[in-house]
C-alpha cells in the first residue's frame, strides 16, 4: 500500500460561547482548522486534523500547517502509510522541527492502518480500557463570579473536572480560584491553568494565597526553570504543559521531580506516534497525564479519544471533547459527550466519515 495523494481542507470552527480567553489577554472566537487527508492507491483514505490555538500559544499557526504540508507532502508520496515509525523518520529527515505540520499526516496514517487492519485505532495504540473516559471542561477567563457561575452549568452536563483559566492579575486570579473552589462538590477536581501567564514571584504568591484550596497548579510560568522554581515552593499537585514537547524534556522533568501530572498535546509532539511514545514513557515512570491537543473539531476529538481510551485509567488524569465547544461538525461518527464522558469509536480506524460538504474545497493538493 502506497501514498498516492495528500490533501487538506481549511475549516472555520466558531465557538458556542463566542469567545475563549486565557492568560495575557489572549482570546479566540473562530478556530482555523486544517483537515488533512492521505489517500492510497488502493482507495483507502485516512484523515487527521491540526488546529493551533492561534499563533500566540505554541510555535504553530494555521497557515503554517498548510504551507508545511506543501513542503513535506512530496517526500511522502509512494511511502507505505502503515509503516508509522518509518514514515515519521522520513518526515523528520525531510522537515526539521515543525511537529504540528506532521501531526495531521501521522493521524491520517493511523486511520488508514486501522481501516486496513479492521481495528479501531485505540486497539492498535495498546488496547481499549473500560467503556469510556472522563472529560474536563475549560472555564474561559472572566470575572471570578462569572467563572464560578459556570461550574454548576458544566456539572449539569456531567463534567467533574474543571480547568480554570488564570494567568492574569494575581489578585484577581486568587479570587478566581477561591470563588470556583467554593462551588466544588466531593469528587470534583480543579486545575488552575496559568498557560505561562505569571512571572515567577507572582506564581509563588498565588500558590501561597490558595494554600488551603484543593487545586492543581498548571504551567504557571513561561520557562521550565521558572516552573521548577515555583514547584519547589509549592505544596499543590503540579502540572507541566507548554514546556513538554519531546522525550528529552519529559525525562528531565521526571528526574527533577518537576511535575505530578503532564499535559501531552498530539500536535505539539508531532502526531499519535510520538505522543504514544511519550504516553507509554509516562506510564512506565508513574506520571499521570492529560491527553488532548491544542484544539480542533470532530476529527481531532476522535484522535484524542482513541489515545485516551488506550491509556491505563490510573494514569489518565483527564482528556477533553473539543467538538462540544464548537458549532460546526466536520465528521460523522465522532465521539460525543455523554454525562461528562466520551468513548472512542469501535469502527475501524478513527471511526469517522468526513462531511465533505462542510469541508469545502481542497486548499492543499499533492499527488
Amino acid at each position: 500500500m502506497k501514498i498516492k495523494r495528500i490533501f487538506a481542507h481549511r475549516v472555520e470552527l466558531p465557538l458556542h460561547e463566542t469567545t475563549y480567553k486565557w492568560s495575557g489577554g489572549k482570546s479566540v472566537t473562530v478556530f482555523d482548522s486544517t483537515i488533512v487527508g492521505v489517500e492510497t492507491e488502493t482507495g483507502l483514505v485516512g484523515y487527521g486534523e491540526v488546529c493551533p490555538l492561534g499563533p500566540f500559544y505554541l510555535p504553530a499557526y494555521a497557515d503554517g500547517v498548510r504551507a508545511g504540508l506543501r513542503e513535506l507532502g512530496p517526500h511522502l508520496l509512494g511511502q507505505d502509510p502503515r509503516e508509522l515509525t518509518k514514515l515519521n523518520y522520513r518526515m523528520d529527515a525531510a522537515l526539521k522541527g515543525h511537529p504540528y505540520v506532521k501531526s495531521g499526516i501521522d493521524i491520517a496514517c493511523w486511520d488508514i492502518l486501522g481501516q486496513s487492519a479492521h481495528l479501531p485505532v485505540c486497539e492498535l495504540l495498546g488496547g481499549r480500557y473500560g467503556e469510556d473516559v472522563h472529560l474536563y471542561r475549560a472555564i474561559s477567563q472572566e470575572t471570578p463570579e462569572a467563572m464560578a457561575g459556570k461550574v454548576a452549568q458544566y456539572r449539569a452536563e456531567g463534567y467533574r473536572r474543571f480547568q480554570l483559566k488564570v494567568g492574569g492579575d494575581p489578585d484577581v486570579d486568587i479570587a478566581r480560584i477561591h470563588a470556583v473552589a467554593a462551588k466544588l462538590q466531593p469528587g470534583d477536581r480543579l486545575v488552575a491553568d496559568a498557560n505561562t501567564g505569571w512571572v515567577q514571584h507572582e506564581a509563588v504568591r498565588v500558590a501561597r494565597a490558595v494554600r488551603e484550596v484543593d487545586v492543581y497548579i498548571e504551567q504557571p510560568c513561561l520557562t521550565y526553570e521558572e516552573c521548577l522554581a515555583v514547584r519547589r515552593q509549592c505544596e499543590h499537585p503540579f502540572i507541566l504543559d507548554e514546556n513538554i514537547d519531546d522525550l528529552g524534556i519529559l525525562l528531565r522533568a521526571k528526574a527533577d521531580l518537576a511535575m505530578d501530572v503532564v499535559n501531552l498535546k498530539i500536535s505539539k509532539l508531532g502526531g499519535l506516534t510520538k505522543t504514544r511514545q511519550a504516553r507509554d514513557l509516562c506510564v512506565s515512570m508513574g506520571i499521570a497525564m492529560t491527553l488532548e491537543d491544542s484544539w480542533g473539531g470532530d476529527i481531532a476529538t476522535a484522535a484524542i479519544a482513541h489515545l485516551a481510551h488506550s491509556t491505563p485509567p490510573q494514569f489518565l488524569f483527564s482528556t477533553t471533547d473539543f467538538n462540544s465547544y464548537v458549532t460546526v461538525s466536520t465528521a460523522e461518527g465522532a465521539p460525543q459527550r455523554v454525562n461528562g464522558r466520551m468513548a472512542a469509536s469501535k469502527s475501524p480506524g478513527l471511526g469517522i466519515q468526513p462531511k465533505l460538504a462542510v469541508l469545502g474545497k481542497v486548499v492543499v493538493n499533492i499527488s
